[in-house]
């Protein structure tokens, strides 16, 4: 398969800053994961996670040029906000999907995010990435608070978020209007 240009590296002094700032970012190991900084090599299994999108749970439909923009941003919010997206790979290196500490658009917080390919899911992985980057968001990162906003009908993300002892807190519409349901990581609301 043959890439477009925009995903290509170019090597030298800019690539060269890019990896020093990458290094700089956190990199988490789990038993059978590793939270690392994405690359631009990661851009294609984001693509292949968000271009698809056949629940709808993700915003789209997405095209390629938005996946590849959306990834950009996500990647970007390290710089911005000091927290962002990681690659989950497993410890071979090989690309599971993603965990994101994010702030999109119509969040009133920050976000806990997950992303898996098809062949990564209903093996616990997501749970395990996703419990250390909150983790971090809560610990080292110190936020405040933080909520997963899961699509009412996608049933495997709610498991998943109860799984790791969220609370549903409530509902919200996304800047397109679409209803998205709060799951609180922290502070935890009182039981009702």
């Amino acid at each position: 398969m043959s890439l477009p240009p925009h995903m290509l590296p170019v090597p030298g002094p800019a690539a060269d800053a890019g990896a020093a700032l990458r290094a700089r970012l956190p990199r988490i190991e789990t038993a059978r994961c590793v939270l690392r900084a994405p690359v631009l090599e990661d851009a294609p299994a984001w693509e292949a996670i968000m271009v698809p999108d056949a629940e709808g749970h993700l915003g789209g439909p997405h095209d390629a040029h938005g996946a590849f923009t959306d990834f950009a941003a996500t990647v970007g919010l390290w710089l911005l906000r000091g927290h962002g997206l990681w690659t989950v790979t497993d410890h071979a290196g090989a690309v599971l999907g993603f965990v994101l500490i994010g702030f999109e658009p119509g969040d009133r917080e920050p976000e806990l995010g997950w992303l898996f390919l098809p062949e990564a899911r209903g093996r616990g992985l997501a749970a395990e990435a996703a419990a250390a980057a909150r983790a971090h968001a809560l610990g080292t990162a110190a936020l405040p608070s933080l909520v997963s906003y899961i699509d009412p009908t996608n049933a495997a993300s709610r498991r998943l978020a109860e799984r790791l002892g969220a609370r549903r807190d409530g509902t919200i519409a996304d800047p397109c209007g679409a209803a998205a349901e709060v799951w609180r990581h922290a502070p935890l609301p009182e039981p009702a």
